[in-house]
């Protein structure tokens, strides 16, 4: 009888009742006959510290981390990635066999993968890129769309500080533009990212105006809920290659993955299904 630990990883967040990522591992773990467990676990700010330093106890290979925690957790880390430190926040935590925490983010990488598997003749540095929303997942998409060679980032948010505050931080390929202007990006942008909450389910929807949109510029959208957008729809009418937001979320697992359990998986049809059934 083997005395082999089972390998278990999860998502943290709070709520989390909403992730899709039990849905992802779950299919990957079944699909590559894996034995293992990812498991959902809503915990507060409050608990984090004592439930990251149980979970190795418990025989956790490691964990997701999502909101709200994204921050806090890379407090907890003993070795965190440059690209986590860089973005400010980290969405992967890896229990390494020597006894320390190490934090990633992979949420940048998740970003491009999907816009080079679902956009094949997308080119970073074909032109600007417009990005609305100026939040955690604007740092990770400035930082992967820098990383690539994208000349220059055009960003708009409403609240105009907030945008600024990363224009410091990522340096002088970003331009700021007013919330209300955010419209006239669409005229030179080849690459067009909303980054917000705007047009999720339950949602406002996102007003910017869209006239100006390129022909056969790239649009993409990290909502994914719907999967088809108003900014998608919209887009696609007018001549712009559209990558919906679910390839991100497939994509950025794939590292924590083969971390973890040892197999890189593919991001296929299968694995969309599995995570929208």
């Amino acid at each position: 009888m083997s005395d082999k630990k089972i390998p278990l990883a999860g998502v943290i967040g709070h709520p989390i009742a909403h992730s899709r990522s039990p849905h992802l591992h779950g299919h990957w773990l079944k699909t590559h006959y894996i034995p293992g467990y990812y498991i959902p676990m809503d915990v507060t700010a409050d608990d984090l510290p004592d439930v990251i330093r149980t979970l190795r106890k418990m025989g956790f290979v490691g964990v997701n981390i999502t909101v709200p925690h994204k921050e806090k957790v890379m407090e907890l880390a003993d070795l965190v990635t440059d690209r986590a430190s860089l973005i400010g926040a980290a969405n992967t935590l890896i229990f390494r066999r020597d006894g320390k925490l190490h934090a990633d983010n992979t949420d940048g990488y998740g970003f491009i993968q999907n816009l080079r598997q679902n956009a094949p003749t997308w080119n970073p540095k074909a032109g600007p890129a417009a990005v609305l929303g100026a939040g955690g997942a604007a740092r990770a998409v400035i930082a992967s769309l820098l990383e690539v060679g994208v000349p220059e980032i055009m960003i708009a948010n409403r609240t105009r500080v907030r945008a600024e505050g990363l224009q410091s931080d990522f340096g002088n390929r970003l331009r700021v533009v007013d919330w209300v202007q955010a419209g006239n990006m669409m005229d030179v942008a080849a690459t067009v990212v909303n980054t917000t909450s705007l047009g999720m389910v339950g949602k406002p929807e996102l007003r910017v105006p869209l006239d100006g949109l390129r022909k056969g510029a790239v649009v993409t959208d990290l909502v994914y809920a719907p999967l088809q957008t108003r900014l998608l729809r919209e887009a696609g009418e007018m001549g712009c290659v559209t990558v919906d937001g679910l390839g991100m979320l497939l994509h950025q697992a794939v590292p924590a993955f083969e971390r973890w359990f040892g197999h890189r998986p593919e991001v296929d049809d299968a694995t969309r299904a599995a995570v929208l059934a």
